[in-house]
């Protein structure tokens, strides 16, 4: 890992005219540039790309518990350098990031002379930013409260949206929500009202499109460009924040949580020790939605906060509860289930819910050896209470306070667990993202990786905490299980969640599905609505580091061949990332690469056919021995069309067509990797 400042002047413009200071900077290409001014009194900002404004003049500042940082503001100085730095990733979509940016840092005073700054970095398609708040007034504060962001995100009209709600407090099952489950409503207008009234969970994207190419007195934008606005760095130090709703004139503002999460107790509002800082605030923009499926912003702007206690390793697990469910948790059931991976030549297998009380400690100490004499390492589940829902499920009141979690991590680590999985969690409090990372902490310490669910979005916590595997935080597969209406949905979620919710953060989803039917017999209950392909290619599109692929035992008999032998050779760690071609919620073509094998895949996520020419120039050659595997048209009265393995070849130029079926997918790699 290397990192430099270098201390230059070019991509840094400063003025003076009667609109106040005015502060620009460009990323190293020129081609992004972000301006900060300080007209009548307010701070506010704007972003270009290519000449054309594409965040119309917004607000920045904050009302703190001793001090309004948000009006009377006058720019009384900046800085400006080119930040590179060099670093390794385990958990996440590439694994070596070189990340060069112009780095900007623009102090501001209000009019009772207490002064703050807004730090920018601003590279080639991203700009993260935060605020620095210093001690004011020869030390006397040393802490202040954050009560009010006014950080605002204003797009121009015309702008289409591709938003998750955010939902309040105290509802959903057990009145265990938000938990980031809700459903995305895409190609939307930005004046449509959230559903449930509470604005819309990170990560948000946006098209900015309209008919005339620069900006005129409508504030209409170019055609096809996309914005993806999140937040990263927030641990214990902040509350996790969302975006309100829609205000013409406006735009989006940060929203911090509803006072209802986690039970009532702890504030809405974040506290910080003086000097301190915010969390970045992120916006990354591309005229293609390649920039927002690679971005690496959520990791390029922090830092691992401790050491890994052992070198983790990423993997692929089985698990009984999606299709067999709460029957499932025995002892006899779990041993078929460490059996499935072993012999697909996994490395771990998930126990969930209810194993203290349907296997037994004792019990689950012998399961753990069986395991480890298969190859095979055990995860357990956990419920986070606590108080903050009514999920009953047990093991509870275990990972909500340092002793009883040091207690049983201690046993995990004696038996030989390897990770953990933590779900049912109460916000985005800084009470509640405290609680994520005193698990992540101490987890750590007795050698344990970590999966969240029923949570909130992580937010950089691939690189903050390196035991940190994935969360949930998405309308996951236990939806395909649960309803027939979810299962005709996955198609469409499956292809929008590459370039917004996997493209921010890992995301376990749970499970690549191979059943036909959402059953144990696999012959009752509904049908599943994908492709064997389909379900194959989302191992690869869907990016976590230990990635659920909830085969069964029965599939091992009924399975081609070929299909399985795919499965048992699924990478999840991946060295490169590259999107080729989609449109969110219809289909995407994807590329990863884990060493010298490139594996390129495709969803379609519509009822229709699509015929595709594919370009692979850049990953393969003419002469490659390269396999496709796809599916044949639907034949009336079947429940999933038939899958095929054949060789493929490209022409000349690296190209070839390709037909994806409805819900189906493709995958071409080369024959000998």
């Amino acid at each position: 890992m290397k990192q430099r400042l270098i201390a230059i002047i070019a991509t840094l413009v400063l003025t003076s005219d009667a609109f106040g200071e005015r502060v620009s900077v460009c990323s190293p290409d020129k081609n992004l540039k972000a301006t900060v001014t300080d007209a009548e009194g307010k701070l506010m900002w704007a972003v270009s790309y290519e000449g054309i404004q594409v965040v119309l003049p917004s607000q920045l500042g904050l009302e703190t518990s001793i001090m309004n940082l948000s009006e009377g503001l006058h720019i009384v100085d900046s800085t400006n350098d080119v930040y590179e730095k060099q670093y390794l990733l385990n958990h996440a979509k590439c694994s070596e990031v070189h990340f060069l940016t112009s780095h900007l840092v623009v102090d501001v005073e209000n009019s009772e002379g207490c002064r703050f700054s807004v730090e920018f970095m601003v590279g080639n398609h991203d700009i993260a930013f935060r605020y620095l708040i210093p001690r004011q007034k020869e030390g006397k504060y040393k802490r202040v409260i954050i009560e009010k962001e006014l950080t605002a995100f204003r797009l121009p009209n015309g702008t289409t949206t591709f938003l998750c709600p955010q939902i309040g407090p105290e509802t959903g099952w057990e009145r265990t929500k938000p938990s980031y489950e809700e459903e995305y409503e895409v190609d939307m207008p930005m004046d449509n009202p959230s559903k449930y009234g509470q604005g819309y969970t990170f990560p948000c994207l946006f098209k900015v499109s309209a008919q005339t190419k620069g900006l005129g007195p409508t504030g209409n934008a170019f055609n096809g460009s996309w914005v993806l606005i999140g937040e990263t760095g927030v641990g214990s130090n902040y509350c996790g924040s969302h975006l309100s709703d829609y205000q013409p004139g406006v735009g989006y503002r940060i929203a911090f949580p509803h006072e209802g999460e986690n039970g009532g107790f702890g504030s809405v509002s974040p506290a910080i020790s003086l000097p301190g800082e915010t969390p970045w605030r992120t916006i990354t923009i591309d005229t293609t939605l390649k920039g927002i499926v690679e971005t690496t912003i959520p990791y390029d702007v922090v830092e691992p906060l401790y050491e890994p206690s052992r070198d983790y390793r990423p993997g692929r697990y089985t698990w009984s509860w999606l299709i067999w469910q709460d029957n499932s948790i025995n002892y006899d059931d779990q041993v078929r289930f460490i059996d499935l991976a072993s012999a697909m030549g996994y490395e771990y297998c998930l126990v969930d819910n209810l194993w203290d009380e349907r296997i037994g400690r004792d019990r689950m100490e012998n399961l753990c050896r069986y395991a480890k004499s298969k190859n095979v390492e055990l995860m357990l589940w956990y419920n986070s209470n606590g108080h903050w829902n009514d999920a009953p499920q047990s093991p509870r009141n275990l990972m909500n306070t340092a002793v009883a979690r040091e207690q049983e991590m201690a046993w995990l680590e004696r038996i030989g667990v390897k990770g953990i999985k933590v779900d049912f969690f109460g916000g985005d409090k800084q009470e509640t993202m405290r609680l994520y990372e005193d698990i992540l902490s101490d987890a750590n310490r007795h050698g344990l990786q970590v999966i969240f669910h029923g949570c909130t979005l992580p937010r950089g916590w691939e690189r903050m905490y390196p035991n940190f595997i994935g969360s949930e935080a998405v309308l996951a597969s236990e939806n395909v299980f649960f309803t027939d209406y979810h299962a005709n949905r996955e198609g469409f979620e499956l292809t929008l969640h590459p370039f917004i919710r996997n493209a921010y953060a890992s995301m376990d989803w749970g499970g690549v599905i191979m059943n036909r039917y959402l059953s144990k017999d696999n012959r009752s209950r509904h049908a599943r609505k994908t492709s064997d392909v389909f379900e194959m290619a989302t191992g690869v599109t869907n990016q976590c580091a230990v990635n659920c692929v909830a085969i069964q035992p029965n599939n091992l008999d009924e399975l081609p061949v070929f299909e399985l032998d795919f499965l048992r050779r699924l990478p999840t760690r991946w060295d490169e990332t590259r999107f080729l071609e989609g449109y969110p919620g219809k289909y995407i073509l994807l590329a990863r690469r884990r060493g010298n094998r490139w594996i390129v895949v495709g969803l379609n996520g519509t009822d229709k056919p699509m015929r595709l020419e594919l370009n692979l120039s850049e990953l393969f050659t003419s002469t490659d021995n390269l396999l496709i595997y796809n599916d044949y048209p639907r034949k009336k009265g079947e429940v999933v069309p038939v899958s095929y393995c054949k060789p493929f070849r490209l022409n000349g130029k690296g190209k070839a067509f390709v037909t994806l079926q409805p819900m189906g997918g493709f995958i071409v790699e080369r024959k000998d990797s």
